[in-house]
């Protein structure tokens, strides 16, 4: 199952001598962070500091990074969003320290605008690009696929399909809102489901404390280059700030991550409640993961001009997905919980090898008969996040898979590690306090332990572990 911390040509290591538990524990002592900023792709606001507006433009930014411990993990890659993994993975092989990015926001700069037209009309847009801040890199979660091709698991860095993909711009749409009839946004923009991920994850969708943070699965509809859609119309609207509903489509005449989809969502706010209901379908969702050593060998006979610099194997299918997801705010404490159930078909329409997917990356083997029997993933989680004093919030969350057996012949009904098409589950647990030190600088510190079990485990080269994460974040 592929995570991406809802991003690599060169791969950089590990590097430096084992902190510990004791170490981390120490530097988590004098650390604590702010809110995660949620990746909404409704109207930009104007800002209430106007420092960095002018003529309705506004500039701002993220900075994120941080010093982290794995007891499993593969070497931290300089492409990746996150740079590590966070949680166990296929390659998860021995204990990584290093310096990770974007832990608890994406490191980005945008400019996003707001042009009253008539009326309580305005026109607005958003451009937003995310990087790497350890390396100086457009986060690019293809790549450190495509360095991974031909290597086998244990000498693998870190390497995790996402929506992310060196685009320049992560985000990059035009609209109108109003107040009264709400906003219509056109062009590449976050899903409907990545925006109540944002809202009802207890972490905010953080990359180092959650799970449907870090993977793009749940806010994606089941695959994360679905995160954020291409070629997309979006409409969002709230009555009387206490309904409110939302509707997404992505146009088929162009490629992308995926041939058609559509999102809604409907909700309501209530006494310090809020809950939304969502459904989405996507065709032609495509999850790519790093070419085997045979596959890189067969690179040449395709005759497709492909090479192992930017060609990727793929698993096609068609999504659906429900959920609910909702929170109740007491003040001091909110408490959140959410789920999703993802059903994953072969496609109707199937992609041919050389497709051209996201960032430019070709597919080179494509599979679109994974799924014999429809695959059945069921996403849950609850959380609380206590604010202790007004600069001070510590958080504390489970998340959850389990996923049904879909294969057939020897592996129907299995339970068992020797198929990924057995029945398994994954639990994620995080603990984390966020401090404010002043209004834009903050510092977080916390730890996060995921388990994989049964078929959600097979071909794992370790099935547990815990991640220890320090850092500091600046808002702009």
């Amino acid at each position: 199952m592929k995570h991406a911390k809802s991003a690599q040509p060169k791969a950089s290591t590990a590097g430096g001598r084992r902190l510990g538990w004791s170490g981390l524990a120490l530097l988590g002592a004098l650390t604590a962070s702010a809110t995660a900023l949620a990746q909404s792709t409704t109207a930009p606001a104007a800002s209430s500091d106007q420092s960095l507006t002018y003529h309705g433009i506004t500039v701002y930014g993220i900075v994120d990074l941080g010093l982290q411990y794995q007891t499993h993990g593969a070497p931290i890659n300089d492409y990746f969003p996150g740079g590590s993994s966070d949680i166990v993975q296929k390659n998860s092989n021995h204990s990584i320290t290093g310096v990770t990015p974007n832990n608890m926001s994406q490191s980005r700069v945008g400019l996003q605008g707001v042009e009253p037209i008539y009326g309580d009309w305005s026109g607005v847009f958003k451009l937003e690009t995310f990087f790497n801040p350890q390396s100086g890199d457009l986060s690019d979660a293809l790549k450190s696929l495509t360095q991974n091709n031909g290597r086998p698991l244990a000498s693998q860095t870190t390497n995790i399909d996402s929506s992310v993909a060196g685009q320049i711009f992560q985000q990059s749409f035009l609209g109108v809102s109003s107040p009264t009839f709400g906003t219509i946004t056109f062009g590449r923009q976050n899903t409907i489901l990545a925006d109540g991920i944002a809202k009802y994850d207890p972490n905010y969708a953080s990359q180092a404390f959650s799970l449907i943070g870090l993977s793009g699965t749940t806010a994606g509809g089941g695959d994360t280059q679905d995160r954020r859609l291409d070629d997309s119309l979006k409409y969002v609207a709230s009555y009387n700030q206490m309904v409110h509903f939302g509707a997404m489509y992505k146009f088929n005449q162009a490629y992308g991550a995926a041939n058609s989809a559509f999102e809604v969502n409907f909700g309501g706010e209530f006494a310090g409640a809020s809950v939304d209901a969502y459904y989405a379908k996507v065709r032609d969702a495509v999850s790519v993961s790093a070419l085997n050593a045979a596959q890189v060998a067969d690179l040449p006979g395709l005759g497709l001009g492909l090479s192992s610099n930017n060609s990727l194997s793929a698993t096609v299918s068609d999504n659906t997905t429900f959920g609910i997801l909702g929170l109740y705010n007491l003040g001091a404490p909110k408490f959140f919980f959410g789920y999703e159930h993802i059903q994953y078909e072969d496609p109707k329409t199937p992609l041919a090898a050389g497709f051209d997917d996201i960032g430019g990356y070709k597919l080179a083997f494509v599979n679109n008969a994974a799924f014999p029997n429809h695959k059945i993933l069921q996403v849950y989680w609850a959380g609380v996040r206590y604010t202790v004093i007004p600069d001070l919030d510590l958080t504390a969350a489970y998340y959850g898979y389990h996923q049904n057996a879909y294969g057939t012949g020897a592996d129907a009904g299995c339970t068992g590690r020797q198929s990924g098409t057995c029945s398994g589950t994954l639990d994620d647990v995080s603990f984390n306090a966020d401090y404010r030190l002043t209004k834009r600088f903050d510092a977080y510190a916390g730890v996060m332990f995921t388990n994989v079990h049964n078929g959600l485990a097979s071909g794992y080269l370790h099935v547990t572990d815990m991640t220890s994460t320090i850092g500091l974040r600046y808002k702009f």
